[in-house]
């Protein structure tokens, strides 16, 4: 039996709740990475850490916040891990690491230790109405000034693809290879079956076997959708294959710019949004897909469904019934009123003069809305169970807003409008 990969330990440790014996692994790998002593490691594991981990380290050389990050079946694959000096070059405003170590099952970085809050926690703060948030105009101004310069950078380095150069490059494990298992491509696999074989699903006190919900129709609000869980995942499976998004032209991006990789810094009474942790970000990022992780994590997964399940459950009215092969829901979830404004941000600075560059260079083809909602609808249902853990089941009625909400990102409705057809349509050119 193959011995686990340090960074690989060091997270299942955390995940099981060993939270010392995960510090104590971490810590002996910063050791034995970079040859100095270290005291001490403190694991900041909470709901921003679903494939990594960060926290902070006591070392000789003095206190650094690391962050590592470990896939599943990428120990032998991982290459030029972090890519933090392309995107300075191009212009980013990207915190770079100080020490780096990229060889494969040992990938960790240790950044300057800062205490601003992270754009997550700031945002997060402000929808609990906690008594020290930040002040919402600061963040919403910090972040139109971000998305503007973004969208720059975008315009600029926007270029015909190289199907080839797209293909490898790491953003698509977020995306395509968890939709699969890396010998069989072309078949429905990974994190997509994983997460849901063998599962059940509760509506209205009934417990409802995977593959009858996934085949269900749905009507959510009373708007009824064109597809099923199982044709959306299935359409992903096809159109984001990483050389079929050449098609869409490329662009240099940071890829998973989600708001746990963003700081807030300070000044005066105004803020300013830097990146981190650039593990995905590449020369040759598909354009369609270069904004998709962080308009989903950072806009549409809030408030509370996506992260936050214990809490989302009763906060939001959730009435369901299943009939016929239909599930019928009635919710009253909406974006939170920052949220609203982050959107409408990213729409209007971002996405519309994007994908009104991406047309008149022909990078536009007629499948880009259908594109779209596959990567959109990946985000959520490949980023965690978002049944939970068979052992530790999110609340019901949370489990059914959340595949309510991602399946309304991923199929058109067949009639009426909802939150994310009024965004596709906003952005269209």
């Amino acid at each position: 039996m193959l011995e686990a990969s340090p960074t690989a330990e060091a997270r299942a440790l955390a995940k099981s709740g060993k939270i010392a014996e995960a510090e104590h692994a971490i810590a002996r790998l910063v050791a034995g990475n970079f040859g100095i002593g270290v005291s001490g490691a403190k694991l900041n594991y909470d709901w921003t850490s679903l494939n990594s981990l960060n926290g902070m380290v006591r070392t000789d050389d003095g206190e650094f916040f690391f962050k590592l990050h470990q896939e599943e079946g990428e120990e032998e694959t991982v290459a030029e891990y972090y890519r933090g000096e392309l995107l300075k070059r191009h212009g980013y405003d990207v915190d770079v690491p100080v020490r780096i170590c990229r060889d494969p099952g040992r990938q960790i970085l240790l950044y300057r230790i800062r205490r601003e809050k992270t754009l997550a926690a700031a945002l997060l703060a402000i929808e609990r109405g906690e008594a020290d948030a930040l002040d919402p105009a600061a963040l919403i101004a910090a972040q139109r000034e971000f998305d503007a310069h973004v969208a720059e950078i975008y315009l600029r380095t926007l270029h015909e693809a190289d199907p080839a150069k797209v293909a490898e490059e790491p953003i698509h494990r977020l995306f395509h290879a968890r939709l699969c298992e890396p010998e069989t491509p072309d078949i429905l696999g990974g994190r997509a079956k994983g997460f849901h074989e063998d599962r059940e699903v509760e509506i209205a006190g009934t417990q409802l076997p995977w593959a009858e919900f996934a085949v269900a129709r749905w009507i959510v609000n009373g708007v009824e959708y064109t597809d099923t869980l199982r044709d959306v995942f299935l359409c992903a499976l096809r159109l984001l294959e990483p050389r079929r998004l050449a098609r869409f032209g490329a662009v240099v991006a940071h890829g998973d710019a989600h708001n746990a990789n963003i700081w807030v810094e300070r000044v005066g009474d105004a803020a300013r949004l830097v990146m981190f942790d650039p593990a995905f970000a590449g020369a040759a990022i598909p354009a369609l897909l270069a904004e998709v992780k962080a308009t989903v994590h950072n806009i549409f997964a809030h408030p509370f469904w996506l992260y936050h399940a214990k809490e989302a459950h009763g906060r939001f009215g959730v009435d369901a019934r299943y009939s016929g092969g239909t599930i019928m829901i009635e919710h009253d979830w909406r974006l939170s009123a920052i949220r609203m404004e982050f959107l409408e941000s990213k729409r209007d600075l971002l996405w519309r003069p994007l994908l009104a560059e991406m047309k008149s260079c022909g990078f536009l083809p007629a499948d880009w809305r259908e594109t779209l909602r596959a990567a959109l609808f990946a985000c959520p249902t490949l980023v965690l169970n978002l049944l939970g853990d068979a052992a530790k089941p999110r609340p019901a009625d949370v489990v059914l807003l959340s595949f309510a909400l991602s399946l309304a990102m991923g199929s058109a409705p067949i009639q009426g409008r909802d939150v994310f057809t009024d965004f596709l349509d906003g952005i269209a050119p």
